[in-house]
């Protein structure tokens, strides 16, 4: 008989198997995120706050008081929610659309202000729930519905360095991070850095991860994993940008 592995204490055990498209990334952040709210025993403070896109498939992940936003509000919602109850530990979640498009503004405020939430944005290099178009992080020459023929940043731009933009205007006691789903040891190290950060009152914590979509990308295991692992992550460079106490590690 396979033995069963147990499952994060935070989900909501229900709404199991999750709603993800095979060989995506999103359901390797939750867990994590589960483990992490686990060991910090905050399941009773925190409320998860989810954005459109594949992001709003973890509206029923965890047994936590959830909402889902309009499309790029998350961080407003969850700046709202803490500044009425500093008691709350709200986590924005979201995809790189939400994040770095139709939501900058709000992220860009967020860190500027030094809102002490959590955010998390996980990119997979297109707008994954729409069938695969170009986003803000879409690799110069990737092909998606949207740029058939390659990304060229001479038409649209470079791809959105959104740990690095705010890193750069985030104020002290901020904690800038970007991690990998390849990389889960170091994944759940900045996650659980992310959320001690909110628990200490530090101020702004921003996580971006990089993450896989071999739906939309039309890869096999193999070349999903070489897109993540050698295109995104020459581009997106895993690693800390900024800590509280500028400790960074890679």
């Amino acid at each position: 008989m396979a033995e069963r592995l147990a499952m994060p204490k935070s989900w909501h055990l229900e709404s199991k198997p999750h709603k993800f498209c095979p060989g995506c990334g999103h359901g390797i952040v939750l867990k994590i995120l589960g483990e992490v709210i686990d060991e910090l025993e905050i399941q009773d403070r925190m409320v998860f706050g989810v954005d459109i896109g594949c992001s709003l498939l973890a509206w029923d992940f965890f047994d936590v008081d959830t909402v889902q936003t309009h499309h790029g509000r998350t961080n407003p919602v969850m700046v709202g929610l803490k500044r009425a109850n500093p008691e709350l530990l709200p986590i924005a979640y979201m995809g790189d659309g939400g994040g770095y498009a139709i939501g900058s503004q709000h992220l860009v405020n967020s860190a500027f202000r030094n809102e002490k939430i959590m955010a998390i944005v996980v990119n997979n290099c297109n707008y994954g729930m729409t069938g695969g178009q170009m986003s803000p992080t879409t690799l110069p020459g990737q092909k998606t519905e949207t740029s058939p023929y390659g990304r060229d940043p001479k038409e649209t731009g470079n791809p959105t360095l959104g740990p690095e933009m705010v890193a750069a205007i985030a104020s002290p006691g901020a904690y800038v991070a970007r991690a990998t789903v390849s990389n889960t040891k170091q994944l759940k190290r900045f996650m659980k850095k992310a959320v001690e950060n909110q628990i200490a009152g530090n101020g702004f914590s921003f996580l971006e991860v990089i993450s896989s979509c071999p739906t939309n990308w039309r890869t096999n295991a193999k070349q999903t994993w070489a897109f993540m692992e050698e295109d995104m992550a020459n581009y997106f460079k895993t690693g800390e940008l900024r800590t509280p106490d500028e400790n960074k590690e890679g």
